[in-house]
């Protein structure tokens, strides 16, 4: 299906699309409002065609997303930044270790507005399918159509990745994600929460603004007991939630249904090519998947799509946007920043999984030396908060 487009004048114009994209998710449609500003002629593929929506009841009580600063902002630029309570600043973040290590990240001390923001999903492309009706230089397909460059957004599964010949180097995680709602007898005060505990590791994120007493959870549970856990009841998975995390927030109620999906860190050996003559390149986790432990998977492929665009508004006058050494500058600068945080994020995730008493205490050791180092704290977070 590397081939035609249908609807090719929907809206009245007369030239051919510049950059066709495939996959209408959050990175996909950021990516073409991006491009649309830059008056390209854009061609968006949803696997649902342009009437779906944004995405279904249940997947609504599942996905939530923490977004940092840079993120915020290029959303804000298109603005489609979601409404509070949609997005709630977190103030506060608590990581707790399996042996009594400790690490806590505050606002104020960094002297920003918040470390990051927790955004619920569906508010998010809500506003994302809204600005691109209003967008005239987007046109939304049901097929591909033929362009000068088409850019992959279609997630970790593509299937155009595999038809164009591109290697995914996947490691598996020995862990399963369980993700959800919770509704908690007190109220979260915009604290992110996060505990290792053998092996697994449990986050609290921060619902319906700054009053609410609703969380989102993801928990990264060894597969061998994953199956146990979700063939019981909601209580019994609750009462888990409640002895892991201390009871900090009271008793747990779920609210919604659960989502599960296996863990992964994934690269691709190329992140650009052609085939046919047309230029193509991949953004978000058709081009890279990270552990979930810091929550920066969104984040990466909003700065996929941020860099593209930039680079592409950055060339030379005689340069086409597929042009060859135009999309090397984008796959050089991207490549090198998603290394280095997916080998952070595997090194830790491989540091809390080693078992041993040594291994224990030199994590937890660490946690709490890390806690009072200052300076390298500080860089560590404003990294993480997408600030120089």
């Amino acid at each position: 299906m590397w081939g035609f487009c249908t609807g090719f004048y929907n809206r009245g114009m007369s030239r051919p699309f510049d950059v066709c994209i495939r996959g209408a998710g959050i990175v996909g449609r950021t990516l073409a409002l991006l491009l649309g500003q830059e008056r390209l002629r854009v061609g968006l593929v949803g696997s649902s065609g342009p009437s779906a929506p944004a995405c279904d009841a249940a997947a609504r009580d599942v996905r939530a997303y923490a977004l940092n600063a840079r993120s915020k902002a290029l959303l804000e630029s298109l603005r489609v930044w979601p409404d509070a309570p949609s997005a709630t600043a977190v103030l506060a973040m608590e990581v707790r270790g399996d042996a009594g290590g400790t690490v806590c990240f505050r606002a104020d001390e960094q002297g920003v507005e918040a470390l990051t923001w927790i955004v619920d999903v569906p508010a998010l492309e809500a506003r994302l399918a809204e600005a691109i009706r209003f967008q005239p230089h987007v046109e939304l397909l049901t097929e591909p159509c033929d362009a000068a460059l088409t850019v992959v957004c279609e997630g970790k599964a593509s299937h155009t990745r595999e038809e164009l010949g591109v290697r995914s180097e996947v490691t598996p995680y020995p862990q399963l994600a369980i993700a959800g709602r919770l509704r908690c007898d007190r109220p979260h005060e915009q604290v992110a929460r996060q505990w290792f505990v053998g092996g697994e590791i449990l986050a609290f994120l921060p619902l319906d603004g700054a009053q609410g007493n609703s969380v989102a959870f993801v928990w990264s549970v060894l597969k061998e007991r994953a199956a146990d856990l979700l063939a019981g009841t909601d209580e019994s998975l609750c009462q888990e939630l409640e002895q892991i995390s201390g009871s900090t927030l009271g008793a747990l109620q779920m609210s919604g249904d659960k989502g599960v999906w296996p863990l992964q860190l994934a690269e691709v050996d190329r992140w650009i090519g052609s085939k046919q003559g047309k230029a193509w390149a991949l953004a978000g986790d058709a081009a890279h998947t990270v552990h979930p432990l810091a929550g920066q998977g969104l984040n990466l492929g909003l700065d996929d799509a941020a860099v593209l665009t930039a680079t592409i508004r950055a060339r030379e006058y005689w340069r086409g946007v597929g042009d060859p050494k135009l999309l090397r500058r984008y796959e050089r600068a991207r490549r090198a920043e998603v290394q280095r945080t997916a080998l952070t994020m595997h090194g830790l995730q491989q540091l809390f999984a080693q078992a041993g008493t040594g291994w224990q205490s030199l994590r937890n050791v660490g946690m709490n030396g890390f806690d009072r180092s200052g300076v390298i704290k500080q860089w560590v977070a404003r990294q993480a908060m997408g600030l120089p």
